[in-house]
């Protein structure tokens, strides 16, 4: 047990620090603060020793210079139980400090609001991360608290311990600190990797010469993707709108590795439409997805629809609060997962009869939402590294017309929707859809031709009609042979990259069958 009798307090986040303070000084602690952070103590009525009186030495260099100081880290590093340490301190006038409470400047929220690299330099931390670190270092002896969460585990204790810390606590908060400063650290050595060695040129790539990234773990999960794998779940950082990192599961079994790809894959779809619209999602692949202005119940049905039978076991994704029809609808097949921005008391009193069922709420979704951000990427691990690449974020806004007949406004707007959809299908993706539903899905196949025929057989079997749908293509078309198969079948308009060797004998294929074909210019392959 180590007693807490003397504290320096220096705090970007100031949230609940005064009252923090109070508790501290309610145990007879001696409160040393900096700035901004000791007028704000003042103001709440705490007694305060400002830095400059306790060092002797002005805060200086326009706040760059506060704390680096020998009073500062010597009373921080001295070793209690060292009498040699304990000489020295007193020789030189060097007080114990047992807390440091500290965290640092927001350096991270200044580079997601695109700030200048001077205003990105002002925000990197010196004296934070040095005292942070040097008490982590000396945690048998110093307590160091860098999350405000933590403010009333660490008060609990001292009143149940007469104003002391367990070394098990010291050494909790301890960890924090080096998880803290190596994310900060890294968020500082990927912004500035990706920054010219001229500050007046601009950003010439992306991707630094060495990447970090740091996640912190949200649970255990019970096995990977198959039962010998072992598994767990990361978050990054939180933020606002829908995150599946930061989403509540509101009732069922624990969620698995394989769970949370496909929560994930229904978060991400149900988000690129404004209408209600729900998807179900089975192996990460969806199997049927629709947008209705009749509501999240309507649009759920027209995606049932498309492929019944994959639908069992698979996982439902909506963009919109779930009401209590709804989920009695969900509850006539077995479903391993449901997540939507909310559910209503009612639908949540009716998924309640399906106990392991999973119910996820995640909050207002937005797409943006569901990456980290520009700075972020996406990242596939090989064999001795990782791939990192920018997010598939690109939407299809300048279509090109290349047959001679233009798709109307109904048509473009069944385009669109397969478009969305087949984004997120596994390459090679086919999307039928019709009237604001996906009515035959063709993915992960080695030929796109093999695609297509799924997709028509998918909705053949579903006795769905394929006259008068639309097509989309995650790639170009290497051969005229898909054109062929979908005017067979009534396919009137198709929407694709372009970009094939045979891209004219393509058109000429869709000319000749009638069919409307519009360019992206923009690939969706997933892998």
């Amino acid at each position: 047990m180590r007693r807490i009798r003397r504290a320096i307090v220096s705090v970007t986040d100031k949230a609940g620090v005064a009252e923090f303070v109070k508790e501290l000084v309610g145990f007879g602690v001696e409160i040393i603060s900096t700035g901004g952070t000791a007028e704000l103590l003042k103001k709440a009525g705490v007694n305060v020793i400002p830095i400059s009186s306790y060092t002797g030495f002005p805060e200086m260099l326009d706040g760059r210079l506060k704390t680096l100081h020998p009073k500062i880290h010597g009373g921080i590093l001295g070793i209690r139980d060292n009498p040699s340490h304990q000489k020295e301190m007193e020789t030189n006038g060097i007080l114990p400090i047992d807390m440091v409470v500290v965290n640092l400047y927001a350096f991270e929220d200044a580079i997601a609001r695109g700030c200048a690299l001077e205003e990105a330099i002002e925000n990197i931390d010196i004296g934070g991360p040095t005292m942070i670190r040097a008490s982590a270092k000396n945690h048998n002896d110093v307590a160091v608290v860098v999350d405000p969460a933590d403010y009333g585990s660490i008060i609990k204790e001292m009143r149940d311990k007469k104003g002391m810390l367990s070394k098990a606590t010291r050494f909790s908060l301890a960890k924090k600190v080096f998880q803290l400063t190596a994310r900060y650290d890294a968020a500082i050595s990927n912004y500035l990797g990706s920054v010219p060695d001229l500050p007046e040129v601009e950003v010439a790539s992306r991707f630094p010469e060495t990447y970090t990234v740091q996640f912190e773990k949200v649970q255990d999960l019970r096995y990977g993707e198959n039962p010998h794998q072992a598994a767990a779940f990361y978050r990054r950082r939180t933020k606002a709108g829908a995150c599946l990192a930061d989403a509540k599961k509101l009732q069922g079994k624990e969620l698995s590795y394989n769970n949370i790809l496909d929560l994930n894959a229904a978060l991400s779809i149900a988000a690129e439409f404004h209408e209600p619209a729900a998807v179900i999602i089975k192996h990460n692949n969806p199997c049927g997805a629709a947008a209705s202005k009749n509501g999240i119940l309507a649009a759920y049905r027209l995606a049932y629809e498309c492929d019944k039978t994959s639908a069992f076991g698979g996982i439902v994704g909506f963009n919109r609060e779930v009401p209590k029809e709804a989920a009695e609808e969900l509850n006539k097949i077995f479903l391993e997962a449901v997540i939507a921005p909310g559910f209503e008391e009612a639908a949540l009193k009716a998924f309640s009869a399906k106990k392991n069922l999973r119910v996820i709420e995640a909050g207002e979704i937005k797409p943006e939402a569901l990456s980290f951000g520009p700075e972020d990427f996406d990242i596939k691990r090989v064999s001795g590294g990782v791939l990192l690449q920018t997010l598939d974020i690109e939407s299809a806004s300048d279509l090109k017309t290349v047959t001679k007949r233009g798709p109307d406004d109904k048509e473009l707007e069944d385009l669109l929707f397969a478009w969305n959809v087949c984004k997120h299908a596994k390459s090679n993706a086919i999307i039928l859809a019709k009237a604001g539903r996906t009515i035959g899905i063709g993915a992960g196949q080695m030929s796109r031709i093999d695609s297509t025929r799924i997709a028509v057989m998918k909705a053949n079997d579903a006795g769905l009609i394929v006259k008068g749908s639309v097509l989309a293509s995650d790639a170009f078309f290497p051969f005229r042979d898909n054109v062929d198969l979908a005017a067979e079948q009534g396919v009137t308009a198709i929407i694709q990259p372009g970009g094939s060797i045979r891209d004219e004998e393509v058109i000429a294929a869709a000319n000749e069958r009638g069919i409307a074909m519009v360019f992206t210019g923009i690939r969706h392959f997933r892998h």
